[in-house]
């Protein structure tokens, strides 16, 4: 899933600008035979997004592109449009979100949920559902989740890195992106073009299998 999820993110970018970030060896053997950069992160990361400041260290860059390894059905263009997102706002997280599917559950614990002003600034992330609703008159018509794609300066990674342990609600709700909320950064969502459904758990694989193939059919 890693090769896959790295071969769609060459069809936005050139090979020489794509990097896993791992401290597992295997990985570090199966990504270099297949022709990508490897940057070997400290095995004491809190988070993905830990690994990836640490790896932001020993690259030169002005932006840092984090595409998660449970992604395979992204949409290239989307990591184009989190850039450019990045480039307009560059004192802003970006991150991703799209409207959860109907073969989704809302309420499914492994789906963050986002709730967003109307700047497109997140105020939450939660596994809970969220917005909630006092009674069924008012109940969104759409539910929306986390698509893991983010955008970051190094500086906002050093700042994420420099908090010095998980924050209180990254904490409880396992969501790593809550940390910069207690940072103070401002986090910008930007909708994306694709539907996303991401690897959670096992038993994902089956439905991302699925959904590879029903697209196949409709090309």
């Amino acid at each position: 899933m890693i090769l896959w999820v790295t071969d769609l993110c060459s069809k936005a970018l050139s090979k020489e600008l794509i990097y896993v970030a791992t401290d597992d060896i295997k990985i570090k053997e199966v990504v270099e035979s297949a022709g990508y950069n490897v940057v070997m992160t400290s095995e004491n990361a809190l988070t993905g997004t830990d690994r990836v400041a640490d790896a932001s260290n020993q690259i030169d860059a002005d932006i840092f592109i984090n595409v998660q390894g449970d992604e395979p059905l992204l949409n290239p263009k989307d990591i184009l449009l989190i850039i450019e997102a990045k480039k307009k706002h560059p004192n802003e997280i970006i991150n991703g979100y799209c409207k959860i599917g109907e073969n989704e559950d809302p309420s499914s614990l492994n789906l963050p949920k986002i709730v967003f002003n109307e700047n497109n600034q997140l105020i939450y992330m939660s596994r809970q559902l969220i917005p909630g609703t006092k009674s069924k008159e008012f109940t969104p018509l759409n539910y929306f989740k986390q698509v893991c794609i983010y955008a970051f300066s190094k500086k906002e990674l050093n700042e994420f890195v420099h908090f010095g342990r998980k924050g209180t609600l990254e904490l409880y709700e396992d969501i790593e992106i809550l940390r910069f909320l207690d940072i103070g950064s401002t986090i910008k969502v930007v909708e994306t073009d694709s539907y996303s459904l991401a690897v959670d758990v096992p038993e994902d694989v089956k439905k991302v299998e699925e959904e590879i193939l029903r697209r196949r059919i409709l090309k």
